[in-house]
């Protein structure tokens, strides 16, 4: 089976992950493009190039799983960027036409995120001027659509006559005008649906919230859904993780398979908390993630193909490196985890294939969770561990790295990929990268989004604090495993993200 696979942008969380997770599949074949015409962060991909490797390995493709975030803009920063016009449009759409003409029985899985809308001012991945309008930008769009939809306080009115003068017209203007071609693409995309060109698509919306420019996109693209009346289009929260999603979607869909997923959860509010940076409730982002994969929801765990085991907050979401110092008591006080972990352990006795979706926290693991799972020998026994930044993040990769270990997986491969991604979800995420950040960048003259030419010396660094804590948190798992066989790196110079590799297993297939 050969799916041609085009990611949101170069980072390995969408080009290195999504194969790692694919490889356990052993007949299945990704073909991706050299990440050197990806482009590198704001600077855009060799769009020219990559349309023509689409073009050239489809034709003897099963499916291809694009990103019109690449194949439109050169990447994911690059959308919030451009200055595009109207005949891009027009080149898309024939290039999406060729793609189908060249292989009529190629299925087409696409994904197009609604723009998000940062809360707070950086321009690290947006354009200049919201390095220092970008809180107030958020805030007027959230007032101007509240204001819309119910109505709001004279004193939310008087804030948003305060940021109309405020923030310089031609930056809303230049802000609002690049919001509305989006859309326009977004429709576009959702057109080739209609006619039959386009099998699948997925609209995830980056950084959610309940108001403002994201939820007012949302509704004219849902209104154009609805309009086209189509149910291969969906539309919930997430980003990073759709390139696993559609895999997994497509892997499913050319085995004729339809897995069904069995949740449980650690805390009894955990299905109706509104997570971080989201704007439903966990259980409804999980009813359409498993859809988008191409699995269904089972009645029971009996019936399951694979069972989720979801770790969600007790009442009240924090970010993962408050849990040592200033962690909210609901985190035990609306949940027991012990409780959780028997459920997983007896499943697991049981025979069932059991993934983690680690969504106790945004932006990393749960060290509890850990702590008790390495006790009691069970984290070399589940399938998939993922904790990363958004809830729809960790549970996307998580469905998918179950859905593509369901036939006859690789060991060795699901063995690489547990422990990376406890060591970049859990070590790297919840403790190592807040401890660097704080008590060792600013002596080097370096900050969270900057490591500017000491890229080296932090990895270094952060590499040998990762081994520490491995050999502190997971004292009786993974001890075949050599950590000589780590490797991280930092794609976008800066701490947000890193590139991590475990190269060795223990043992042979």
């Amino acid at each position: 089976m050969k799916i041609v696979y085009i990611p949101l942008d170069e980072r390995p969380c969408n080009t290195d992950y999504p194969l790692n997770a694919a490889e356990v599949a052993k007949e299945l074949t990704i073909v991706m493009p050299s990440k050197k015409i990806m482009g590198q962060k704001k600077q855009p991909g060799n769009i020219n190039a990559l349309r023509e490797f689409v073009l050239e390995e489809s034709r003897d493709a099963d499916a291809a799983v694009l990103s019109a975030e690449m194949l439109f803009y050169g990447g994911l920063l690059p959308s919030r960027l451009h200055f595009l016009n109207e005949s891009a449009l027009e080149e898309y759409r024939m290039l999406i036409h060729e793609i189908k003409e060249r292989n009529p029985d190629l299925t087409l899985y696409v994904s197009n995120l609604i723009m998000r809308t940062p809360s707070s001012s950086s321009s690290d991945e947006e354009p200049d001027y919201y390095g220092k309008y970008g809180a107030e930008i958020f805030q007027y769009g959230w007032l101007k659509d509240k204001k819309q939809r119910e109505g709001i306080s004279e004193e939310e009115e008087k804030r948003l006559t305060d940021l109309t003068f405020f923030i310089p017209k031609e930056y809303v203007e230049d802000y609002e005008k690049r919001r509305h071609f989006n859309v326009k693409v977004n429709l576009l995309n959702s057109s080739l649906v209609k006619e039959g060109l386009v099998e699948c698509l997925v609209i995830p919306q980056d950084d959610a919230a309940e108001y403002g420019y994201t939820a007012m996109d949302q509704r004219k693209v849902l209104q154009s859904i609805r309009e086209l009346d189509s149910g291969e289009i969906m539309i919930y929260p997430g980003a990073d993780e759709v390139g696993f999603t559609l895999l997994a979607r497509a892997y499913n869909e050319q085995k004729g398979n339809r897995p069904k997923v069995y949740p449980i959860y650690s805390s009894t509010w955990g299905p109706f908390i509104v997570p971080l940076y989201e704007d439903r409730p966990i259980s409804e982002t999980m009813k359409a993630h498993i859809m988008a994969c191409g699995c269904e929801l089972a009645s029971s765990a009996e019936d399951a193909d694979m069972i989720l085991a979801y770790n969600t907050p007790g009442k009240k979401m924090q970010e993962s490196w408050e849990q040592e110092n200033n962690q909210d008591v609901t985190y035990s006080t609306f949940r027991h985890l012990p409780t959780f972990v028997r459920k997983i352990e007896k499943m697991i006795e049981k025979g069932f294939l059991v993934v983690i979706a680690d969504s106790a926290y945004s932006n990393g693991g749960d060290g509890e969770l850990i702590r008790l799972l390495d006790k009691k020998g069970l984290l070399e026994k589940i399938t998939s561990y993922k904790a990363w930044n958004t809830n729809g993040n960790t549970l996307g990769s998580t469905l998918a790295a179950g859905v593509l270990a369901l036939s006859n997986p690789s060991k060795n491969k699901l063995k690489n990929n547990l422990l990376l991604h406890i060591y970049e979800d859990f070590i790297y995420q919840s403790i190592v990268r807040m401890e660097v950040t704080q008590e060792e960048l600013p002596d080097k003259g370096l900050n969270y989004f900057d490591l500017k030419g000491k890229k080296e010396e932090v990895r270094s660094l952060v590499k040998e604090k990762m081994q520490e804590e491995r050999k502190k948190r997971l004292s009786h798992s993974f001890k075949k495993m050599d950590d000589a066989s780590l490797s991280i790196d930092f794609p976008w110079n800066r701490m947000f993200e890193i590139t991590c590799r475990i190269e060795k297993t223990e043992t042979k297939e």
